[in-house]
């Protein structure tokens, strides 16, 4: 990874720029925006998140590959395209680090496959802060050795960005 990168990310936690909290529990909503970083090919996530109760969030994430490796001859649009409905623990209360953090573990159904997730966020302020998330398929729809283009989105994954609360 870029090593300017790492050091604007780690500037960027170290910083806080006022008071705020992660996650408020039931009717909170998080929007992301970020980074989709996989092998074979990189693009944009875009992620919903609304909280039904006081740990508890569900929601929706999305990922487009904008660059895709020479090796994936398949230029489809459904190649390229991973839609999945989420769920997340949000622990942040719990294990009780920072009130302008939150870790949150959690489980996906996408068109790709059935996998997990595991991200962080922190808040810089009440509206802005970043996350990173770390996202592994448990179960692929398809068994079997998978063709280069199948691997897209159907692998670990890494997302990081921004975060609003909405």
């Amino acid at each position: 990874m870029n090593k300017n990168l790492i050091l604007l990310v780690l500037v960027v936690l170290s910083v806080s720029f006022a008071h705020s909290q992660a996650f408020e529990g039931k009717g909170d909503n998080k929007f992301q925006v970020g980074a989709n970083l996989q092998d074979n090919g990189t693009g944009l996530n875009l992620s919903y998140d609304f909280g039904v109760g006081e740990n508890i969030s569900i929601g929706f994430s999305t990922s487009y590959l904008l660059s895709v490796d020479d090796v994936i001859l398949d230029d489809a649009f459904d190649t390229r395209f991973d839609l999945r409905a989420r769920f997340n623990a949000n622990l942040g209360n719990v294990i009780n680090v920072d009130e302008n953090f939150d870790v949150y573990p959690g489980l996906s159904l996408g068109l790709k496959n059935f996998g997990g997730h595991l991200g962080a966020r922190y808040f810089f302020s009440d509206g802005f802060g970043v996350y990173t998330e770390f996202n592994a398929p448990f179960a692929k729809y398809k068994s079997g050795t998978l063709t280069a283009a199948e691997t897209l989105h159907n692998q670990f994954t890494v997302n990081l960005g921004m975060v609003f609360n909405l």
